[in-house]
């Protein structure tokens, strides 16, 4: 999603160009694709410049939203949320729920298009050298 939001609006994104980008082979980078689509989080292209675009602004789509499309709703203890047969005595279970909160916070809080501003902040700092 960084990739895509620092690829921006001048066209759309292919899978070959994602996958060299990120180091990752271009069949991961169509099944991660296929999931954010599914989440309306990402659109596809047809054509012989098709490829794939972000289906919203980047500021509107949190880490949180593509955390749960790709990877589906995470918890750090399935339990947290699921009852279990020790439920009523789990002196840890509070615990989960509370750390699971905090991460769904940061989480929500964080946006695609901050962490591609960093990224483009970061690739900058790397192009300067302050040498003697």
């Amino acid at each position: 999603m960084i990739c895509l939001a620092r690829f921006g609006v001048k066209a759309p994104a292919r899978k070959q160009d994602i996958a060299r980008a990120e180091d990752i082979s271009a069949d991961y980078v169509e099944q991660i694709l296929m999931k954010l689509k599914a989440a309306g989080l990402v659109r596809s292209h047809r054509g012989t410049r098709g490829g794939f675009s972000l289906a919203r602004d980047p500021a509107e789509i949190s880490v949180s939203a593509v955390l749960a499309a790709v990877e589906g709703p995470f918890e750090l203890a399935p339990c947290a949320s699921a009852e279990c047969a020790r439920a009523s005595v789990c002196v840890t279970r509070g615990l989960w729920r509370r750390g699971s909160e905090a991460l769904e916070a940061v989480f929500g809080s964080a946006t695609v298009a901050a962490l591609a501003e960093e990224a483009r902040a970061a690739d900058a700092a790397q192009g300067h050298m302050f040498e003697i």
